[in-house]
């Protein structure tokens, strides 16, 4: 049986989707807009297409992850691919979708309501890439991405949150448009969701089959599902891994179909200032710093000397590899005495471009 959301087959007895876990009813489905027909019903009540007609085939750019995937992330898929399958992957699952998009079809030719889509999509999938995520799937009105596989990311997590925002941040601006120029209110539902998968095959077109571990891919459905038009939910799981990087409002227990007990869900609101993983872990609340006493001392003596070489220019600086230890003695030295006031280590966030200084 054929998935009317994602398009996806599932068993002949499955009630629910397999890959997007929207429910399977017998009931025929409109092949033009995916309504849910009436039993006896001659024609569509949303876009009067007759029952069992076939949609009118329209040109679209996004039949495959080959024709809307920019090229550097293509060649980076295809280079990695032969060492992905069979690899246990952890990612984060992005489900956005289009609310109103019955009203973006109503009384409108096929070819300018899917342009009308298009350009909704396009905000969505750009939103995406810019942070290395990967569109596995168009599903008419919505789309489903991953991040952390088939590209790994260690941060996957924090780049769906940033794509997220990004998405809503540009539908946004385009609905705004639209609503000045045709009346019509658009806005978009993210749901993510972080977990595990097993990375199957990744076809030459750049389509990824995959086996979701548990719930990885069930809940992000169900977060979209859930989110009101223009929000963006996230359930614990995917929190711990972004705590200090975004803002979130807690929303308290909710209950969610296919799970037995309620699953406490946060809104994302924005992006924090923090960039680092330290500053991260320190607006979270770090252990208490030990054993670093003749650092901070050095510490101390390298700002005597600079204050004594260059008065108005006292802040000692270095440069070297990444380092867990080094980070948390310059964030311990910021807020240590003698050297409290400092400023600690800057570094740019994982997601922005990265420059070579030195071979």
């Amino acid at each position: 049986m054929k998935c009317v959301r994602c398009q996806h087959e599932s068993p002949p007895a499955a009630k629910f989707c397999v890959e997007c876990a929207a429910p399977l009813a017998a009931a025929a489905a409109c092949a033009r807009c995916g309504t849910r027909l009436p039993p006896g019903a001659k024609f569509c009540p949303e876009c009067a297409l007759p029952a069992g007609a076939a949609a009118p085939a329209v040109e679209t750019r996004f039949a495959s992850p080959a024709e809307y995937t920019p090229t550097h992330i293509a060649e980076k898929i295809l280079d990695s691919r032969g060492a992905l399958e069979g690899e246990r992957k952890h990612v984060t699952v992005l489900f956005a979708d289009l609310k109103g998009s019955m009203e973006l079809l109503a009384d409108r030719d096929v070819e300018d309501a899917r342009r009308l889509l298009d350009a909704v999509l396009e905000r969505m999938i750009e939103a995406v890439h810019h942070y290395e995520g990967t569109v596995n799937q168009v599903m008419g009105d919505g789309i489903m991405a991953l991040f952390g596989a088939p590209i790994a990311h260690e941060d996957h997590a924090v780049r769906a949150c940033y794509a997220a925002l990004r998405m809503q941040q540009r539908v946004k601006e385009h609905a705004e448009e639209l609503h000045r120029s045709l009346g019509l209110p658009v806005h978009i539902r993210v749901g993510l969701n972080s977990g595990e998968v097993v990375v199957r095959s990744i076809g030459s077109d750049l389509h990824m089959d995959y086996t979701a571990i548990g719930q990885t891919t069930h809940l992000a459905a169900r977060m979209e599902q859930m989110a009101m038009p223009g929000t963006i939910l996230i359930p614990s799981e995917t929190l711990a891994l972004i705590e200090g990087y975004v803002l979130t409002r807690p929303l308290g227990p909710r209950p969610v179909k296919g799970l037995d007990a309620p699953l406490e869900v946060y809104e994302l609101t924005g992006a924090s200032p923090i960039r680092s993983r330290l500053h991260a872990a320190a607006a979270r609340g770090l252990t208490r710093f030990v054993g670093r006493d003749p650092e901070l001392q050095q510490l101390a003596l390298a700002r005597d000397r600079s204050h004594a070489l260059a008065p108005g220019n006292s802040s000692p600086w270095s440069a070297s590899p990444a380092s867990a230890s080094r980070g948390c003695t310059g964030s311990s030295a910021a807020h240590t005495s003698p050297t409290a006031g400092w400023s600690s280590s800057r570094r740019p966030s994982p997601t922005a471009r990265r420059r070579r200084i030195c071979p």
